[in-house]
Parts: structure tokens; sequence; C-alpha cells
């Protein structure tokens, strides 16, 4: 049987054979996993984020706000915080994958950033509301397509997610009120994400949260065609 070692020009980087006259390319390097979380407040998924981040599984995308920085935030850490006029400006340029208003205030995730981690193999991992995740999905630039993975984290019941918040106890009555109309109306999007995760303990949510993001990994849309190169970002 003949087998012989080949890479044709413009293939994606694969270790190639030729075997008994057929092309064989197997796969040797992916793109990174574009991972969109979603969920109310009180549901974990932030945790879930950053422990993930702390594991070295991925990296975080630090999102752009135009609200000020709480206590102990930093600047091009825990936001970019920018004034409305320069995420206007942003907006207007199309730097965004995706941007949102959210509680009187506008966020955002930048492409470029993004697109070079992917290129990388490196999974980024977007904590954004279901109106960023809705840009995201609508998005048709290849490269986005191909790695998007989607989740949404539901709390175990309307009830045990109350009892979260209250127990935060940083919040007035009326906050907590808002916070849980928006929870209800956040959550009758679950449908539309690719994968939904029911909170149960923090242990048992980041076993399953790793095992999702481990299997996605084995998806063959992050290796054919896989070139750092390319696409191109979108004009």
């Amino acid at each position: 049987m003949a087998l012989t070692r080949c890479q044709s020009a413009g293939s994606p980087p694969s270790s190639g054979f030729i075997i008994s006259g057929f092309i064989v390319n197997f796969p040797h390097q992916r793109l990174g996993q574009m991972i969109v979380v979603s969920g109310p407040s009180g549901t974990g998924k932030t945790t879930l984020c950053r422990k993930v981040c702390e594991a070295g599984l991925a990296v975080f995308s630090v999102s752009c706000t135009t609200r000020k920085p709480r206590p102990g935030e930093q600047h091009g850490v825990d936001y970019f915080f920018l004034s409305e006029a320069e995420f206007e400006r942003r907006v207007a340029a199309g730097d965004f994958f995706e941007h949102a208003q959210v509680h009187q205030h506008a966020y955002g995730t930048l492409k470029e950033t993004v697109y070079d981690h992917l290129r990388q193999g490196v999974d980024v991992l977007l904590d954004i509301d279901v109106q960023g995740a809705a840009m995201v999905r609508s998005c048709t630039d290849e490269l986005v397509r191909r790695c998007l993975l989607d989740v949404f984290v539901l709390p175990p019941s309307p009830e045990e997610l109350a009892a979260r918040l209250r127990g935060r106890g940083t919040e007035d009555t009326a906050t907590l009120d808002l916070r849980l109309r928006n929870a209800a109306a956040e959550m009758a999007h679950w449908p539309a994400y690719q994968h939904v995760l029911v909170s149960s303990t923090r242990e048992e949510d980041e076993v399953r949260f790793r095992s999702l993001l481990s299997a996605g990994t084995l998806r063959t849309s992050l290796y054919l065609g896989a070139d750092a190169n390319s696409p191109e970002d979108p004009a």
C-alpha cells in the first residue's frame, strides 16, 4: 500500500497523506471556540466563567461599557470604560461584534481581540446578555459561525433565583423586583441557544460546563480550513 505525506497549497494546517491514491488530511491545528454565556444574575454564570478562565481553559473577552467603574474595577481588565461619544463612534465604525443597552448603559464586544484569539486557537469566553448573544448568532462572518458555542444558564427554579438574589443583601426591594422582572424576560430566550445548563451546585455546574467546552473542541468546523490568515475580517 502506497503511503505518501502531502500538503497541498492553500490547504488547512494538517498532516496530509496519500493512501492508495486517496488524499487524507488529518486535523492538526484548530480554531478557538467563541463561547457565549448568558443567563440572569443569580445563576452563577459569572463564577463559572471566572473559574474556567482561572484554570487557563479560555480567555475572558473584556467588554466595553459606558457606565462608571465600580470600586476596585480596572480599565482594560474588568471593562474598557468609554464615554458615550466614544462608544457611539466605535458603533458607527463597525468595531463591535455586538452591543446593547443594559440597565441604562451601553455594553459591547470588540471584534479585533476576539478574532486574533480565535485564529490562534485560543478559546474566548463572552459573558453577554440575550440581546448581545442574538447579534452574535446573526453574524454572517464565517469565522464566527464556525467557532460559536453558546449556552444559557438557568436557575433551578424561579423561587431559588429570588432566594439567591435576596441572599446577596446588596439591593433594595425596588431594585430586586426590577432584577427579577428582567430575569424572567431573559429566561424566555433560552430555547434560542445551542445548549442550556440548569444550575445545581457550583461544583456540579463547573464539571458540566467544562465537559461542554471540552466536547466543543471536537467539532470539525474548528479544523476544516483552519488557517491563521483566513477568513478575513468582515469589511
